[in-house]
């Protein structure tokens, strides 16, 4: 009996090594999308080139990932995860490495966008083999691991490497990535397991995108994808002029590290309860940004902007594993390879959301004011609050509600 249990705790026990070694590769990722934010200056100076042309490195790895995700999903659907997942970030060291030793600006812009392409193939993959090799009921936690990446990459990892390269200068920044993303190849490879590739039979042929779109509830994720993370853009590439509206530009730092432990611990209790009880978890996240960000519009009372950002960063800890989590259960009604074209339709947006809420928060900012972007932010809050809601029967459902779909593993090798 002993034996029995023991067993039966081991098989349910989450692949830890592997879930950080994925969950790794998504914060080098997300972190090398915004690092040049931070080494702003020290880019357009050794260039020779504008801030503002600076600037556009971020937006060449977004369209990067946007234009690309959804092509090479369904072009490599029929591969096997692993080898697939060490190609993608082979690639992205490959070009990453390119960034940080760039001659001149042109070389860079191409860098950064082969970047941003091997960035979102390896994003397609790692939300779904998360969930494969999850226990069963353990998949939205073990997507939660993994997508820990994201509030780290922004709340340490732009911190960091700014610090890096202000001190040394940004080409060690990016050449630090490219140190740990080798190290993260050699980690996915002795630590992560394979998992089967997803079935494309002559029965069951790639799922296209409009086909993937009209599966019941993929839709409605999709559009609080694009909602969530266009009002956290426009108000978030934009908070230090809001910021310093509100006579705190001197404490942005502290403001945002606040924000930034904050998201942590929404997706540490997201973790925890997603697999149980995603739709309530979605109705409190967007609940909770659309009422900071209003507060951020209704007032600048010090005060009041510190806590919004604290009320901010927990909702918006929570988005990544909500949004990954309910695409997959959702995808998952009609197999797994609908559920990772359902993944790369979800990055795909989701770098589009990310580049338009920069110039929409930047038109609105010089056209209307420093409180425009927060009221854009608070309304499309509003609007995905309101699609959780009226979307109950199919989207953001537990994954015991999905019709069940077998879990196609292979041995590891």
């Amino acid at each position: 009996m002993t034996t029995t249990t023991a067993s039966a705790t081991r098989r349910d026990a989450l692949p830890w090594s592997a879930l950080l070694a994925l969950g790794t590769a998504v914060f080098i990722t997300s972190l090398t999308e915004t690092l040049p934010a931070g080494v702003l200056p020290q880019m357009s100076s050794a260039l020779g080139v504008s801030s503002g042309a600076a600037g556009q490195t971020v937006t060449v790895y977004a369209a990067g990932t946007a234009l690309t995700a959804i092509p090479l999903a369904a072009a490599t659907a029929g591969i096997r995860r692993k080898p697939l997942l060490l190609g993608a970030m082979a690639g992205f060291l490959v070009a990453n490495t390119l960034t940080a030793a760039a001659p001149g600006y042109a070389v860079l812009l191409l860098s950064r966008f082969l970047a941003g392409i091997a960035a979102g193939l390896a994003w397609a993959i790692l939300a779904g083999y998360a969930r494969r090799i999850a226990p069963a009921g353990q998949e939205g936690r073990a997507i939660a691991i993994a997508m820990t990446g994201i509030p780290l990459a922004l709340s340490l990892g732009v911190p960091a490497g700014t610090l890096i390269g202000q001190q040394i200068g940004w080409r060690v920044s990016f050449a630090a990535v490219s140190v740990i993303t080798l190290a993260v190849l050699g980690w996915i490879t002795f630590s992560v397991p394979a998992v089967g590739r997803p079935a494309t039979t002559a029965d069951r042929p790639k799922p296209t995108t409009r086909q993937t779109l009209r599966v019941p509830g993929v839709t409605a994720v999709m559009v609080v994808v694009v909602a969530f993370v266009l009002g956290h853009t426009v108000l978030y590439a934009y908070i230090a002029p809001y910021l310093s509206h509100a006579g705190l530009g001197t404490a942005a730092d502290a403001i945002l590290l606040a924000f930034g432990i904050a998201c942590l611990a929404g997706i540490w209790y997201t973790g925890r309860h997603v697999d149980r009880r995603p739709r309530g978890l979605a109705l409190s996240a967007a609940a909770l940004f659309t009422l900071a960000t209003a507060a951020f519009a209704a007032t600048t009372a010090q005060g009041v902007v510190w806590v919004a950002a604290v009320v901010w960063g927990l909702g918006w800890g929570a988005a990544p594993t909500l949004l990954q989590t309910a695409a997959g259960h959702a995808g998952m009604r009609r197999g797994p390879a609908v559920a990772d074209t359902a993944q790369a339709i979800l990055v795909t947006l989701w770098n589009a959301a990310m580049a338009l809420g920069g110039i929409i928060g930047g038109l609105l900012l010089q056209q209307v004011g420093v409180t425009a972007d927060a009221v854009a932010a608070a309304g499309l809050g509003a609007l995905s609050l309101a699609v959780i809601t009226f979307t109950r029967k199919h989207a953001f459902a537990p994954a015991e509600q999905d019709a069940p779909c077998e879990r196609e593993r292979t041995p590891a090798g």
